[in-house]
């Protein structure tokens, strides 16, 4: 009877491992081998391409693309800043949430959650021309304060998507981070209140502690959407390609390798080597921030 129950309940998970297989593990197999090999043309390039195994050319060639490996350092660099801005937002409105009335709670939570359900292309455009100088009431605003600020400049772009982005994911990292303080042990807030802590003190020495679980589990999926950012640069390149670069972020690379350069083979190598620096950063990033409970 205990083996029929264990196959029943293994039966349910039957759909999601079919899923994983079709939708992960055979696409990162198929872009493996692909990488593996190359398209050479015969002649003068007038004949018909032929392909040939190459081995790990196209990763070592990856590894000495300048254009890739600066994309990787950009994003990073940039994560660095846009992922504990965040975090730390996301941390404060949590705990805002936690302190008021459950009913305010929800109310403030729905509100909160809108941006998220907002599709992330669709964000994107809305937030491009509220920064055009040319529709968006962004500029006019500014003028009128003596601020004279393109959204689209250099300097400026950055801090755009950045801003994009913290808009973006607030509410989703927010719940979370929300979710976890529902499960702190109220008795210990009252035990802190009659030790004469502040509001303050309880949220810096319990609050806190209590969700560093959270906080991390954030932290890392902020870092694996960030490394794969490519909705907001591609469409910031359209309204300033002199500024933003088919080479702005290691995704755009990969794109115009496959759909513009038409050179399949090495774009799976740069998407396998984008997957395994994921695994590392997200691996380090654990590391460093999680701690076995005592």
């Amino acid at each position: 009877m205990i083996r029929s129950m264990r196959w029943k309940g293994a039966a349910f998970t039957v759909p999601f491992q079919l899923g994983f297989v079709f939708l992960y593990l055979l696409p990162i197999g198929y872009a493996v081998y692909e990488s593996l090999f190359t398209e050479k043309q015969s002649g003068l390039g007038l004949g018909g391409a032929t392909t040939e195994f190459v081995g790990l050319d196209n990763y070592t060639q990856g590894l000495t693309d300048s254009a890739f490996m600066n994309s990787i350092l950009r994003v990073v660099l940039f994560a660095c800043v846009q992922i504990p801005f965040m975090l730390l937002i996301s941390l404060l409105l949590a705990l805002f949430l936690d302190a008021v009335t459950s009913r305010v709670a929800s109310r403030f939570r729905i509100l909160l959650l809108v941006p998220y359900m907002i599709p992330g292309v669709v964000a994107a455009i809305v937030w491009v021309n509220l920064y055009s100088p040319d529709v968006g009431p962004l500029t006019p605003i500014g003028k009128a304060f003596g601020l004279d600020w393109n959204f689209f400049a250099p300097s400026m772009v950055w801090p755009s998507i950045g801003n994009l982005l913290t808009w973006h994911g607030i509410g989703y990292n927010m719940v979370i981070i929300y979710s976890a303080l529902q499960g702190v042990p109220r008795e210990l807030f009252e035990a802190a209140r009659l030790d004469g802590a502040s509001e303050l003190r309880i949220a810096r020495s319990i609050k806190i502690p209590y969700v560093r679980g959270a906080l991390v589990l954030t932290g890392l999926l902020s870092i694996i959407q960030m490394l794969q950012i490519f909705n907001e640069p591609a469409l910031f390149r359209n309204i300033t390609p002199q500024t933003v670069s088919d080479s702005f972020t290691p995704i755009m690379i990969i794109y115009n390798q496959a759909f513009n350069a038409g050179n399949y083979n090495y774009a799976a190598a740069l998407s396998v080597l984008l997957a395994l620096i994921l695994g590392v950063a997200s691996f380090l990033f654990y590391r460093l921030t999680s701690k076995e409970a005592d």
